[in-house]
């Protein structure tokens, strides 16, 4: 079982992999460090990297078990952000993926 939290970080990191800490706390608003640590854990995510820029964040990409877990063959099976849209997701909902 996946907190609200796990999904909706799941989602940032799907959506925008590779991806730092900072850059998912960006989207979300809040600390994401036990989330991240939660979802490494259960093998949904994995360090792939570590970004050029001061302090040398560490990247975030899915792992093959998200797409499993989830029913997914590969990236490309995810929904586009229009296709969210049209399916009546409210504007401040959108906002979590776009941003």
């Amino acid at each position: 079982r996946l907190s609200r939290a796990a999904l909706e970080t799941l989602a940032i990191i799907a959506y925008r992999q590779p991806i730092t800490r900072p850059g998912i706390d960006a989207v979300r608003g809040v600390n994401s460090d036990g989330v991240l640590k939660s979802l490494l854990i259960k093998g949904m995510i994995q360090e792939v990297g570590r970004a050029d820029t001061p302090g040398r964040p560490i990247l975030y990409a899915i792992t093959n078990d998200f797409l499993q877990q989830f029913g997914l063959n590969s990236l490309d099976d995810l929904p586009p952000f229009e296709l969210l849209e049209q399916e009546g997701v409210r504007p401040e909902e959108q906002r979590l993926l776009k941003d």
